[in-house]
């Protein structure tokens, strides 16, 4: 079968090669100086079509392949020249020529060509022409988005350009959706888009860019089809498959040059999932995120009782509402504001069977081994609502205001069965229950924002930043068992089951305020001075109780298992940076000096802890190419918890685990190194990208755990030593013989983490404590091979192999899969996905083999308004899929349900 694909390529190359002449030559400008960058187009002057194009290299190269014995008119466009045209004359020998441009070129004169161009470059923006991409089977931006270079989108949904997710989406310049690209990429209509421009260091703040760090930046913008401004346009779609699945998905769109409207809405139950939890907290509501860069750590951690929603794309039911509207609306030149409101109602029911193994106290060899069914029934309603202002009348002054509210309401009912086998020379450990838990929890968090930046002179800008943010956390937690795992808690057994309760109540204030000067000593130089503060205030209540069979309660009153605690978080920093620019080298050193000051109030006492450190930081860039680059970053950080670590009574994190934190814990200091290597040829149409990151913790907080067969008692503490990791990514993509795409990718994680197990002998003697030093290596391969035909069937061959090693087991996921998108007969579309998965580990207890096909019929003739399609998913109507996982005490290997194979019917109409 390689073979034949092989030979079948060849042959496709030879007959390319076969029936065209290659021009090829160099773009310079009056001084013979290559232009790097230049649009090089080749137009047919009979069929007055694009044959070809270019853009020229750093040495001004260009190459072309055209049609023999042919006249083209050849159009050369650089910004800041003068645009050209010649006419070119093939024969069936190929050509060289240097063409040379004039200064004094006006922006808009290259409109045209640049419009025509598949890709062209206008400074730091790559933009797309969305047609040179389009073969027909599009249906939404994301399916573009695939085929363009240096583009592609993550399994979430997610935009990554050059290998750096997008941080920012457009439409016609206005905000979609602010900080969840998969929005965008999954709902705007293919049909409406015009060009993709690609914003490379991209910064909401004029005044600020080239004064900050904002080289990783990236935004997209997309551009609308001149016939989709000033009218609604979108589709209505509605499927079935006329048993019991349905999916109805309107989707409304308005732009003006004032005003725009987003409307999506999505029901359906056949596994649909239109916004997820991932989803719901990478909406950033406006915030710049910059007041974290100062050298402190500090989180807001959530008490998220553990819901299942971490597979919620793929489970044995699920059902989805979804509606989300975007608005922006330009009051007058100098304000404008924006917002978005999304509500999300999911019901998930999952049904999963684990194989869990926890190591001994002192080493990595099984001391228990663990088998589990759970069955669980979610429900998940979301909700988010935001509002932004920007006000700026004048280049040199913008004022930003913004404000998000998130609520949800969330509740699962899990039935677990659990049997476990703990190995000891005296004697096996048989353990066994049945537990039924209810969890419930309904978080708000507030979030405000205020933004102000003034550039006072040409020498002199000012940025004042202030984040404040309010949350309310009340999460219920109700696990009825069959026996009681820690007896020494006191509960009466002389009931027919232990009906445990727990209460717990989090408040948090958090205000971050930040004022930054920037004084600019040359062109190419600048300092930045930095006053800021961050202080948080949170208090903490829990309560365990028992439910009796008569349905009194009965407290457990001891401070050991109750929480009333207060905590206090305040960091006054002053930092100063020089940044400077010397040849390709541009450096930004700075130091920031920190006073803290914390305490915790529990118990009738205070304890606090007040100090100071000076922690540096450092950015570097090496310019190598206009369109090459490698960048460095390094950092010391101090890394604090919040009041979760602080809390001195236990608390239930699941049925089997009962930990607490350490009112004496102190912070634990972090270093981070990361290099990132970027390189974007369009004369070859190739990029290369790869980062490798190191982080090193010094006193880090972590568990000491003391484990009695499943069931486990643990606590916060600081620990004496070092947890280390190392990741790397390396990225390799090129478009070549016009109608073909290749990429490589390469992921490696290496570990090495430290935790502590509580001597069995012992457990309530530290001294004796094991240190348990664990090392992970995980590593995915992946590479294919697409075509881009615009009349021939589209097929992308690739391969994956992931590869995670735990200590002494190697699990191994090898995933060939094919995809084929075929247009024809100016009507039809034909889309098929598929995937085979082969999951096993070295010690041969797992082999599972499993495999997806989804594909779809769809047909609609040009310009009409009704399209019909016939869509499957899990065509070969696999039942379990499985994952693993992990961690310092263990490992998990889980296999659970998907749903079964779906065929809908649905119609769209088209507006």
């Amino acid at each position: 079968m390689k073979t034949t694909i092989q030979i079948v390529f060849l042959f496709i190359t030879s007959i390319f090669y076969s029936q065209s002449i290659k021009l090829e030559g160099f773009i310079n400008d009056s001084k013979s100086v290559g232009l790097e960058m230049a649009n090089v187009m080749a137009v047919n002057g009979v069929t007055k079509a694009m044959d070809a194009y270019a853009i020229t290299n750093d040495k001004g190269k260009f190459s072309l392949n055209l049609k023999p014995n042919t006249t083209y008119s050849l159009k050369i466009s650089f910004l800041g020249m003068q645009n050209k045209e010649v006419e070119i004359v093939t024969s069936t020998e190929n050509i060289v020529k240097t063409i040379v441009l004039q200064e004094g070129g006006i922006e808009l004169d290259g409109v045209e060509i640049v419009r025509e161009m598949p890709v062209s470059i206008k400074g730091d923006t790559i933009v797309y022409n969305a047609d040179s991409f389009k073969t027909g089977t599009e249906r939404k931006l994301e399916d573009i988005l695939k085929r363009l270079p240096g583009v592609e989108v993550n399994a979430d949904g997610e935009i990554e350009v050059e290998g750096k997710k997008v941080t920012q989406m457009l439409v016609d310049g206005k905000k979609f959706f602010e900080g969840d690209t998969k929005l965008g990429s999954r709902n705007i209509p293919a049909g409406a888009v015009d060009k993709i421009q690609v914003l490379r260091n991209f910064s909401e703040v004029n005044q600020l860019k080239g004064l900050e760090n904002n080289n990783d930046d990236v935004a997209i913008n997309i551009k609308l089809k001149s016939g989709k401004k000033r009218f609604w346009f979108g589709d209505i779609s509605a499927g079935t498959d006329f048993v019991d699945r349905f999916i109805i998905n309107p989707k409304l769109f308005y732009y003006s040059p004032k005003t725009s409207v987003n409307v999506i809405t999505n029901f359906n139950n056949v596994g649909d999932v239109p916004f997820s939890n991932r989803d719901y907290f990478r909406l950033t509501g406006g915030s710049r995120n910059t007041i974290g860069r100062g050298g402190t750590n500090f989180n807001v951690s959530s008490n998220d009782l553990g819901i299942s929603t971490q597979r919620d794309d793929k489970a044995q039911n699920i059902e989805n509402k979804f509606g989300a509207i975007n608005i922006t609306q330009q009051i007058s030149k100098s304000w404008n504001i924006s917002g978005f409101g999304v509500l999300s109602s999911n019901k998930t029911l999952t049904n999963t069977q684990t194989k869990i193994g926890i190591f001994q106290p002192n080493s990595t060899e099984i001391k228990t081994n663990e088998n589990r069914s759970d069955l669980s029934n979610l429900r998940n309603n979301l909700a988010i609502f935001k509002f932004g202002s920007k006000f700026k009348p004048n280049v040199n002054f913008q004022f930003d205001y913004d404000v998000s509210l998130r609520k949800s309401n969330q509740t699962e009912d899990n039935d677990l069965l659990t049997n476990s086998v703990t190995y000891d020379s005296s004697g096996d450990l048989i353990q066994s229950n049945s537990i039924k838990s209810f969890k419930k929890q309904g978080p708000i968090a507030l979030n405000q924002s205020v933004n102000m930046f003034w550039t006072q002179n040409k020498k002199s800008t000012w940025a004042f930043e202030m984040q404040h943010l309010y949350q309310d956390e009340d999460p219920f937690y109700n696990p009825d068992l069959q026996n009681d795992p820690f007896p020494f808690l006191g509960f009466d057994s002389n009931q027919s089951s232990f009906n445990i309760n727990q209460d717990r109540f989090v408040k948090t204030n958090k205000l971050d305020v930040k004022a930054d000067y920037y004084y600019s000593l040359t062109a190419k130089s600048n300092l930045n001075f930095t006053l800021g503060n961050t202080n948080s205030y949170q208090a903490y209540n829990s309560l365990i109780f028992q439910i009796l069979d008569n349905g009194d309660q009965s407290i457990l009153n001891n401070d050991e298992y109750r929480n009333d605690v207060t905590y206090g978080f305040n960091d006054v920093y002053l930092g100063a940076h020089y940044k400077f620019i010397t040849g390709k080298f541009t450096f930004n050193p700075g130091l920031t000096v920190h006073r803290y000051n914390t305490f915790n109030e529990q118990l009738s006492t205070k304890v606090e802890d007040n100090f100071s450190r000076i922690l540096p930081d450092l950015f570097a860039q090496y310019q190598i190419k206009k369109s090459e680059s490698l960048t460095y970053n390094f950092r010391k950080t101090n890394v604090f918890n919040d009041i979760n670590s602080f809390v001195q009574g236990y608390v239930f994190s699941n049925f089997n685990s009962f930990n607490r934190g350490n009112r004496l814990l102190e912070n634990a200091l972090q270093e981070t190194h990361a290099l990132r290597y970027f390189k974007y040829n369009l004369f070859n149409f190739t990029t290369v990208f790869g980062n490798v990151n190191y982080s090193k913790t010094t006193d880090p907080v972590v568990n000491r755990a003391y484990f009695n067969g499943i069931n486990q008692v643990s606590e916060k503490v600081n620990a004496n030593f070092e947890n280390e990791s190392v990741n790397g990514m390396l990225g390799y993509q090129r478009s070549f013989l016009k109608y073909y795409k290749a990429s490589v990718n390469l992921n490696l994680n290496w570990s090495k983490y430290n935790s502590l197990r509580a001597n069995p002998e012992d457990p309530s003697d530290p001294l004796i404590d094991f240190v348990q030093t664990t090392e992970s290596f995980s590593q995915t391969y992946k590479g294919s091979l697409g075509t881009q035909f615009k009349i021939w069937p589209n097929l992308e061959l690739g391969y994956s192999l992931t590869l995670n090693d735990y200590q002494n087991t190697t699990f191994k996921t090898k995933q060939p899969f094919v995809k084929l998108d075929y247009f024809f007969l100016k009507a039809f579309s034909l889309t098929a996905d598929y995937n085979k998965y082969t999951y096993s580990n070295t010690e041969g207890t797992i082999n599972n083999k499993y495999e997806f096909l989804n594909s779809s019929f769809s047909y609609r003739k040009k310009d009409a308004k009704m399209e019909y399609t016939l869509a499957a998913t899990n065509l070969l109507n696999t039942k379990t899929i499985n994952d693993d996982s992990f961690s310092q005490t263990g490992y998990r290997s889980s296999q659970y349900i998907v749903q079964p194979r779906y065929v809908v019917f649905s119609l769209k109409y088209n507006l």
